[in-house]
């Protein structure tokens, strides 16, 4: 066993450790644990703990089921909404084959595969994401409309406030678990939150992702509320996006910077969002992967629903922030798209693979989008070379269905899951009748 190792199992003794929670994710972003005994983790350290793969959406079919989990050291943290004495801690895994091999249906593996085709090219990718989601006062009942927790808008400040009270505790728990939180504040929608996490590498902030959205939910119930990640809960306020800020390194050096470029901005930045806007529509799929995130898409407010980037344009798919003089390390682009609810593994990993397929084949930037995309007719829109996003979940499906790009990154395996998943997600869908349906029609027929 190596340092890291060594340093988890000193720290389960001396800090009264009694479980440890494996956690590993399956395909389409939902979280699963198994708890040991911490007697049991350095066997897991040296040769895994073997679990039933056919049980997990995506992972094997049932002929080839028994899969190992391979705690990861470096993502050790006590689990602090379970209390101090005794103690309860967490690690993420990485799934193996019984053979040792990498899953191929292991969405962390997927991401992996590609930030190593990043390191070959000699960069590290780096990600930064604007977490939204809605706090309501209880989990709603089936049938009934959520009630938010309060009626304040954008960067309301209300003495007292719930909201700010639920803030406080998830940024506590979070960094005691060594997840850095940049900003928080009220969103536009009544109960509706935002959570800036420090940029990371992606790797870890996939990882930070899927605590984030655990942390929310326990502290939440702690409180006797209901928090949702769903994309679009009303349809009269804003959904829940998380715009995600990207940028490339080369060493110490950023990647995306070049002093003296408009908005200094390199050449290989300027591919790597040619990349990103080229190949966004057949990612759609997974960076907003359910019937839900085209509602939102849809909606407008800040949801972008065109394939276009601007400089500090909130109405692009991409943006390019400003610029802060004498930060070459901040530069960065910013996409809009991909919501709350994805699996944050498989995203990262397509946005990353898009990028770099507009650096290796030196894609040239379309025109900047000046104008409000929103604002313009669509006779505007299509002579500026401005494509819409897909409309529905099953036009991003037929689309992600013939891309190479995705394919490729994916996997034969986790690219054949998604598909069949998310036909079926549509189909099911498709057949139910609505209540928009019946109040519109019932009265007319």
């Amino acid at each position: 066993m190596g340092k890291q190792e060594d340093f988890v199992l000193r720290a389960i003794e001396e800090r009264d450790v009694r479980f440890v929670r494996l956690w590993f994710t399956d395909v389409l972003g939902s979280l699963k644990s198994v708890a040991i005994a911490p007697a049991e983790l350095e066997g897991a350290f040296d040769e895994g703990i073997g679990f039933d793969g056919s049980a997990i959406e995506g992972f094997a079919r049932v002929h080839e089921a028994d899969m190992v989990l391979k705690p990861d050291p470096a993502t050790f943290q006590l689990l602090p909404w379970r209390g101090e004495t005794p103690a309860t801690a967490r690690m993420f895994c990485d799934i193996h084959m019984p053979d040792g091999s990498p899953a191929y249906a292991d969405p962390r593996f997927v991401l992996k595969r590609t930030l190593q085709k990043a390191a070959d090219a000699g960069f590290t990718f780096y990600t930064h994401p604007e977490v939204e989601f809605y706090l309501f006062k209880d989990k709603p009942a089936s049938g009934q409309v959520p009630v938010p927790v309060d009626d304040s808008g954008y960067f309301d400040h209300t003495a007292q406030g719930a909201s700010q009270d639920f803030r406080r505790e998830v940024i506590g728990m979070l960094e005691h678990m060594g997840i850095s939180v940049e900003f928080s504040h009220h969103e536009g929608g009544p109960g509706q939150q935002e959570i800036d996490l420090r940029y990371a590498d992606a790797l870890s902030m996939a990882d930070n992702i899927m605590t984030f959205r655990t942390v929310v939910r326990e502290v939440a119930l702690s409180q006797s509320k209901w928090a949702t990640f769903m994309p679009k809960p009303f349809t009269e306020h804003p959904g829940s996006g998380m715009h995600t800020h990207v940028s490339l390194f080369e060493g110490d050096e950023n990647a995306f910077y070049e002093a003296g470029a408009e908005y200094q901005l390199s050449q290989t930045g300027r591919s790597f969002i040619a990349g990103v806007l080229r190949h966004t529509p057949e990612i759609t799929a997974v960076t907003n992967q359910w019937i839900n995130s085209y509602k939102r898409l849809a909606g407008g407010g800040e949801a972008p629903n065109y394939v276009s980037w601007g400089h500090n344009n909130r109405s692009a798919l991409v943006r390019v922030p400003m610029y802060k003089p004498h930060k070459s390390g901040s530069a960065r682009i910013e996409h809009r798209g991909i919501d709350s609810a994805c699996n944050p593994y498989l995203a990262f990993a397509l946005i990353l693979a898009a990028g770099l397929k507009g650096v290796e084949e030196k894609y040239e930037l379309p025109p900047e989008a000046e104008d409000d995309v929103w604002g313009l007719n669509d006779y505007e829109r299509k002579a500026m070379g401005i494509d819409p996003l897909p409309g529905n979940l099953d036009e991003a499906i037929r689309l992600m269905e013939s891309s190479e790009l995705v394919a490729e990154t994916l996997g034969e395996h986790v690219f054949d899951f998604f598909l069949r998943n998310k036909r079926a997600e549509w189909e099911a869908y498709r057949a139910q009748v609505t209540q928009f349906e019946l109040d519109r029609m019932m009265p007319l027929m």
